[in-house]
């Protein structure tokens, strides 16, 4: 089966190399040259439009930021309707509204092509190392038809429907969670540093109590470590993830209280520091109270 990536950064990058490693023909295509390279340097088939990746490919990742981009990859001028064959796959793993997920998946209706809504969890490092979680919603024939595909870059696939937007409702949910988690660990890690407690006490006890995970570990990992930028996390995408779940909390009429607060730290932090990594946010609340968090004592 011939596969294709659009959007090869931090996390498509990922999905074309384990893609590659397992034997699969991966065409890719991105805006930026420089990723474009790194992508033909590993091996890939570089493309130059949506449309060339899916003239190329039976089954494609699209891996953009937002339903806008998604929309255009698939449906504008040079986007993959164009050029896709009778029977291909679109599996959507960007993170997109519920609502932009129907709409594309209505819009695929009569097109001979299918999607899969299938989010993924695992941040940069799941990508790169092919141990994403899958939401995934399609009906099973296409999920069988496309497990070795989607088994090729996770560990974790779970089917959480069968139409368009399902993937995405939980995908938005996981979010609202992941989003107060990493907001409370920088709030715990600034009261630490206050009180003068060394960063490494701090993760010694954290990683080994009922509050450790992978989320907190590694957030007080980089917080203590000063990596705040260039870490494949970086702050656009988590900003983004708190509006899809504040967006569908509105449309439900769902109160969201600690996801509305992790939005506004947030917030903060990509306009203090637009070039930061989720972790960054730390840095804007050390700065108010004048203290900040190291791995030992400063």
């Amino acid at each position: 089966m011939r596969t294709g990536v659009i959007g090869i950064g931090d996390m498509g990058s990922g999905l074309a190399k384990n893609l590659m490693a397992s034997g699969f023909m991966v065409t890719g295509h991105d805006l930026k040259p420089d990723r474009q390279m790194a992508f033909s340097d590993a091996g890939g088939a570089v493309a130059q439009s949506a449309a060339e990746v899916g003239a190329n490919a039976d089954a494609v990742f699209v891996m953009v930021m937002n339903g806008d981009e998604a929309k255009s990859v698939i449906f504008g001028d040079d986007g993959l309707c164009k050029t896709m064959a009778q029977g291909g796959v679109i599996l959507m793993t960007a993170t997109i509204k519920p609502r932009e997920a129907r709409e594309i998946g209505a819009a695929l209706e009569g097109t001979g092509l299918q999607m899969i809504d299938t989010p993924v969890s695992g941040g940069f490092p799941g990508a790169q190392a092919g141990t994403l979680t899958m939401m995934a919603a399609a009906p099973d024939d296409v999920l069988n038809h496309m497990a070795p595909v989607m088994q090729a870059v996770s560990a974790n696939i779970h089917r959480v429907g069968t139409k368009p937007g399902e993937g995405q409702t939980v995908k938005a949910c996981l979010q609202s969670l992941i989003g107060a988690q990493f907001s409370a660990t920088f709030e715990a890690a600034v009261l630490a540093a206050k009180a003068g407690v060394p960063g490494q006490v701090l993760l010694d006890v954290f990683s080994t109590s009922s509050a450790g995970c992978g989320v907190v570990n590694n957030a007080l990992e980089k917080i203590i470590d000063r990596e705040f930028e260039g870490t494949g996390s970086h702050i656009n995408t988590m900003h983004k993830d708190l509006t899809i779940s504040l967006d569908l909390a509105e449309e439900l009429l769902v109160p969201l209280h600690t996801a509305a607060s992790a939005m506004q730290i947030f917030h903060a932090g990509k306009v203090k520091y637009p070039k930061g990594d989720n972790w960054v946010c730390t840095r804007v609340i050390e700065e108010i109270v004048g203290a900040e968090l190291h791995r030992g004592k400063k």
